[in-house]
């Protein structure tokens, strides 16, 4: 099969499109045939030994110390599937299913085995193999940062980085809870943002932004890159703040899948695509995430989409 192999850490032109062995499913794997994967954090984090954090030494003790130890990056999929490990009951093949794979990893690949028992779960009904690769990443994140502030009983919420692959799942995720959201981001995506559902905009560029904000019951940064003592003026007394940055990864869990499926086949949220990619042009879809100017989810087609 072909599969984009992570030859050492570094630029995106460390990424080789290669021909590999098809992996071979175990009792409790499904074997997916990957139609879309998607360009996150996590695979140009890994790409780059961009962990400032951690240091990049015991990064490379716990991932592989020259390259990565699981050289097949992609922490989405959405596909096919094409055989089923003996002891798998939830799934048959011929299923249509999107996954997060987290430090797995594995997307970039022509195919993919996945633990029935993990983050996988049935696509929804109206989705596209684009549209479905969109929703794993940005939605269990948002989901899993917005739960630590109390999202359900929050009635305003503030998100910084509002028109990223995390931010926009934020703002339809508050929505659908019924907060009255504040949205930060650049005026250029202002009519996204509020199409997402956003109440108020403002533009991060700008001079004195922060200004205009006032305090709110949940303040959430969706890009981790905001000085957290300035975010946290804006919570009120018995908020709650929460950032992607320094708390550790989101949490995967089937459920959350099963969730956004219902909001999706509802209508309630909706997949925010940037640009698509073949798997031969990785490395600009790479080149392009590195910019830090995408909107929403840069996908990356692997073996054909509907």
């Amino acid at each position: 099969m072909r599969a984009v192999i992570c030859t050492a850490y570094g630029p995106p032109d460390v990424l080789q499109l290669q021909e590999i062995d098809n992996p071979v499913p175990k009792a409790f794997d499904l074997l997916i045939k990957v139609h879309t994967s998607a360009v996150h954090s996590g695979d140009r984090r890994l790409r780059a030994l961009d962990v400032p954090a951690l240091g990049k030494l015991p990064m490379r003790i716990v991932v592989g110390f020259k390259a990565p130890r699981q050289p097949i990056l992609g922490v989405v999929l959405a596909g096919e599937v094409v055989e089923t490990g003996s002891h798998v009951e939830d799934f048959k093949v011929g299923d249509r299913v999107y996954a997060l794979t987290g430090m797995r990893f594995g997307g970039y690949a022509e195919y993919a085995c996945v633990k029935a028992s993990k983050c996988v779960e049935h696509m929804p009904q109206n989705a596209s193999y684009i549209e479905a690769a969109s929703l794993p990443f940005g939605g269990t994140t948002a989901l899993h940062f917005l739960r630590k502030v109390n999202i359900e009983q929050a009635k305003t919420v503030l998100i910084y980085g509002a028109s990223g692959a995390v931010g926009s799942m934020a703002v339809q995720i508050a929505n659908y809870y019924g907060a009255h959201v504040t949205a930060v981001c650049r005026e250029r995506n202002f009519e996204l943002v509020r199409s997402l559902g956003a109440d108020v905009v403002v533009d991060y560029a700008k001079a004195g932004f922060d200004e205009k904000l006032t305090t709110y019951d949940a303040v959430f940064d969706a890009a981790g890159n905001i000085d957290k003592r300035m975010a946290r003026k804006h919570v009120t007394a018995h908020g709650k703040f929460s950032s992607v940055a320094g708390q550790g990864p989101a949490s995967e869990r089937k459920e959350d899948l099963t969730f956004l499926n219902d909001l999706f086949e509802a209508g309630r949220v909706k997949a925010v695509i940037d640009s698509v990619y073949p798997l031969e042009e990785i490395v600009a879809a790479h080149r392009h995430v590195d910019t830090g100017r995408k909107v929403g989810n840069v996908i990356v087609t692997v073996t054909g989409t509907d």
